[in-house]
């Protein structure tokens, strides 16, 4: 073995590690730490794994190779090994960047081990390897076969184990992860139990868990500022709703002045409300909707419907109130089995119900009507008929509360729209968007496009589709290009594969396709919408986000 050659090729190999360890790392991240989920990713964008996997192959055949072409080859492998490294070179090019949580470190620290056994027994057989050739060539000149062959493979070993450091990242950064387990496990349940023991100290305080399968952000923040007006209220932050978000909110921002507690509970798996109720222990709940959304990991809307009600079980035991949307079929199908539900929507037969709802460009009126036949006449700067579903839940819930109708108009009137959540933006230059960029559903892509057509203007689409819907994927994206070709002037898709069954529906509709542009990204996109010259003022629905993994 080259020594100066082999430090060469390993600190080039090396840092192409750290890059490709990196964005691994991140992937897995955005998949939540989720062995299964990272390993569908993978699966899913396979095409990115197949040089890593011919140069492991290749290594094999190429490198033991001796004299001026060995040497040769092992210069071309760490060329190819470094622009691996630089194509995956962390930068700005992230949407959301990875986050160096005590998670992340602990797992960086395992990959670190496994990736120095690689380069220790590099170093150990390159020291074998110098005493056995020496010890070969004062055995035999021409040498036989079987000496040959072994002369081959302890020459090429070192760098083919410096080698596959790299090319098996991939499978060693979620290695890390499945080795980290029962580490991550206990790390956990610790900090659970000690959320667990903070709410169990607090016996004032009432607790209402929120979920759907879209709709449970904007509840959560409706009906904070609701009963904010009256109560000290916590709320879990952003999209904090996992076990450990939860719990982190929990440990760092309960205080014993608070009086409500409004816990939000996302769920990509059967069970997970259950896991969430087990943590927040909620006396009354919220179901928002249910759709097929994560049906790829849910598998069937059925598990989809039983795992959101989980969240009525846990209310029903513990005596509360579960108060549902009841314009939703598949909420409406099960709502007969809970003696404590309270229904709200615009549909007849609910509780509590919406009437003579005004829509404009500029906001939404509507009156509510509560079971007992009170009425009151609301305004709110949310747009669409369907933001009064969640804000009539919200009424509904802060007047079981206790607080009366009349206090709750001017309330409502304050809430603003959810960032990311059909939110108006007026940007200047004849341009407003409205951002939708954290919607990623059937139901609610429809209703955005209804928003976009309350405004007589150019009205632009920007979206890369709908994605973790299982095998309706493609037959929903479709559909929703056909409604994206009533509603739109002009249709800017992000994405050529993703966006292909969007693209096929809007044709099918008889669309001007030569008004329809297919982006390579968000900011290809953006760049479009200022190209396009029209007398009117730009409307830009900017209708879903994807994250980094997609």
């Amino acid at each position: 073995m080259n020594t100066v050659l082999w430090i060469i090729y390993t600190a080039v190999t090396l840092l192409s590690v750290v890059f490709l360890g990196l964005r691994e790392f991140h992937m897995l991240q955005l998949n939540g730490y989720k062995t299964p989920e990272h390993s569908w990713w993978i699966k899913k964008n396979y095409r990115r794994y197949i040089v890593p996997a011919a140069l492991f192959v290749i290594q094999f055949l190429l490198l033991p190779c001796k004299g001026v072409i060995g040497a040769i080859l092992v210069i071309l492998l760490g060329l190819l090994n470094l622009c691996i490294g630089l194509a995956n070179k962390p930068g700005k090019k992230f949407k959301k960047p990875l986050v160096y949580t005590a998670r992340v470190k602990r797992m960086l620290t395992t990959f670190g081990i496994l990736i120095a056994l690689f380069i220790i027994f590099a170093v150990i057989t390159g020291k074998q390897e110098v005493i056995s050739i020496a010890q070969l060539e004062d055995l035999t000149v021409g040498g036989t076969a079987e000496v040959r062959a072994t002369e081959w493979f302890r020459r090429g070993l070192p760098y083919i184990l410096t080698g596959s450091a790299l090319y098996l990242t991939p499978l060693l950064v979620p290695l890390s992860n499945i080795i980290n387990k029962p580490v991550e496990k206990a790390v956990q349940n610790w900090y659970i139990n000690d959320a667990r023991r903070i709410l169990s100290e607090c016996p004032d305080l009432h607790k209402v868990g929120i979920t759907g399968s879209y709709g449970k952000t904007s509840m959560k923040f409706y009906l904070s500022e609701l009963l904010a007006s009256q109560y000290e209220t916590l709320k879990t932050p952003e999209s904090f709703n996992t076990p450990m978000g939860v719990t982190i909110t929990i440990r760092r921002d309960l205080r014993p002045t608070h009086q409500y507690f409004i816990c939000e509970m996302g769920a990509r798996r059967v069970h997970e409300i259950a896991e969430l109720c087990g943590i927040a222990n909620p006396h009354d709940g919220i179901i928002t909707s249910v759709g097929p959304q994560h049906l790829e990991t849910f598998g069937s809307i059925e598990n989809v419907v039983n795992t959101k009600f989980e969240l009525a079980d846990c209310v029903q035991k513990n005596g509360g109130k579960i108060y549902l949307n009841g314009d939703n079929d598949l909420i409406r199908a099960k709502a007969p089995q809970y003696k404590n539900a309270v229904t709200y929507g615009i549909k007849e037969g609910n509780d509590w119900r919406a009437a003579d709802i005004s829509v404009s460009d500029k906001g939404t009126e509507f009156t509510a009507i509560a079971p007992d036949g009170q009425t009151c006449r609301f305004t709110t700067k949310l747009l669409g008929e369907h933001s009064v579903q969640n804000l009539l839940g919200a009424i509904a819930y802060a007047a079981g509360t206790g607080i009366a109708l009349e206090k709750l108009v001017l309330p409502v009137k304050r809430i603003a729209a959810v960032p990311h959540r059909l939110q108006l933006l007026d940007k200047g230059n004849g341009v407003t968007y409205i951002d939708d960029a954290y919607n990623s559903n059937p139901s609610g892509a429809k209703a955005a496009l209804d928003v976009l057509g309350l405004f007589d203007a150019c009205r632009i689409l920007v979206t890369p589709g709908m994605v973790e819907l299982g095998a309706k994927q493609e037959e929903l994206n479709k559909e929703f290009g056909k409604q994206a070709a009533a509603s739109c002037d002009y249709i800017i898709l992000v994405g050529k594969e993703q966006t292909a069954p969007i693209y096929s529906g809007i044709q099918e509709a008889g669309f001007d396709m030569d008004r329809v542009f297919v982006a390579d990204g968000l900011n290809e996109a953006l760049a479009k919408v200022q190209e396009y010259r029209t007398d009117k003022k730009k409307i830009v629905l900017l209708e879903n986000d994807l994250p980094d993994n997609y």
